[in-house]
């Protein structure tokens, strides 16, 4: 049995997988503010996830960060009270076993291209857009970090080919403007719509309004899909990806993965354009799913299961 934990801004969640990937069980519980509460939040859901199942089971947990080989400490975390802490260890030391951690977007990426949309391609790019933008990169099955542990942070890319109108670009919290981030997260995506039309909607209005043809809510899709092709484009001139995977709220639009595959054929590089624009197919539970895959087996050896 494999049990994955996704360690989220709002909510942890944990799962178990058996052998094939079907889930035995899954809970949700909120997420602490502080590290502590945290590392009991998350060794408190595998002793209830083993205590249903009557089965001990490896463990990997999706962080929204990453984690230095070096010193085990995490880094880059949008939940801010686990940056410098040993999460690992400290998780190690409770449950008395080894225990795997990945970024949520490479997890994310692993749970598509394990069994999900992505299954059976070689080089899988996983998207996140959401409250933020993110990906993770999978190659022959595995997660690809990369030496400075920030493979497929795409988000805090400059959007490419800018028009005169999208110049210097929305500020970024990571200090820079016109990040790929700033336009197609969600936040972004509201400020553009606001920009343009000054209605403060959020993301889920104005698809709704597009639907039923509101012209100020149909451009702004419109631009959405262009920024996303062109930032897309760039991925793919230096990963060429078998396939990209659209993850997070934002990929909820209706048609949006057809839409960029319509544009991208322009934006390429290349007089042939293989790679495949699709939606995920395990939405919002790919990532724990994912951080469940980071075992090759759910069978702890003798060795792993310590006193």
């Amino acid at each position: 049995m494999r049990i994955g934990i996704d360690v989220g801004g709002t909510k942890i969640e944990g799962i178990a997988l058996a052998d094939g990937g079907e889930t035995l069980v899954r809970h949700r519980v909120s997420t602490p503010r502080d590290y502590r509460g945290t590392v009991d939040t998350v060794a408190g859901l595998v002793h209830a996830i083993e205590g249903e199942t009557g089965r001990r089971g490896s463990v990997g947990v999706g962080v929204p960060g990453a984690v230095v080989p070096a010193t085990g400490h995490v880094k880059n975390a949008n939940s801010t009270w686990l940056i410098g802490q040993p999460l690992g260890s400290d998780l190690e030391a409770i449950l008395h076993r080894p225990v795997r951690l990945m970024n949520d977007a490479n997890c994310f990426a692993l749970s598509e291209a394990t069994d999900g949309a992505a299954a059976g391609c070689d080089v899988v790019f996983g998207v996140i857009l959401g409250t933020g933008v993110g990906g993770g990169i999978v190659v022959n099955g595995a997660c690809l970090p990369g030496a400075n542990l920030i493979a497929g942070e795409w988000g805090h890319n400059a959007l490419p080919r800018v028009s005169a109108d999208e110049l210097p670009g929305p500020a970024c919290y990571c200090g820079r403007s016109g990040c790929i981030e700033s336009w197609l997260s969600g936040p972004g995506f509201a400020r553009d719509h606001a920009t343009h039309t000054d209605q403060q909607w959020g993301a889920p209005e104005i698809v709704r309004a597009a639907a039923y043809g509101d012209a100020g809510a149909t451009a702004t899709l419109e631009r959405y899909v262009d920024r996303l092709s062109r930032a897309l484009a760039s991925v793919i001139n230096l990963l060429d990806p078998h396939i990209i995977v659209l993850g997070g709220g934002m990929s909820n639009m209706p048609h949006l993965a057809e839409s960029v595959t319509e544009r991208l054929p322009s934006e390429v590089f290349s007089d042939t354009l293989v790679t495949r624009v699709v939606p995920n197919r395990h939405g919002d539970s790919s990532g724990v799913r994912g951080a469940a895959w980071l075992w090759p087996t759910g069978d702890l050896a003798p060795q792993d299961v310590r006193p």
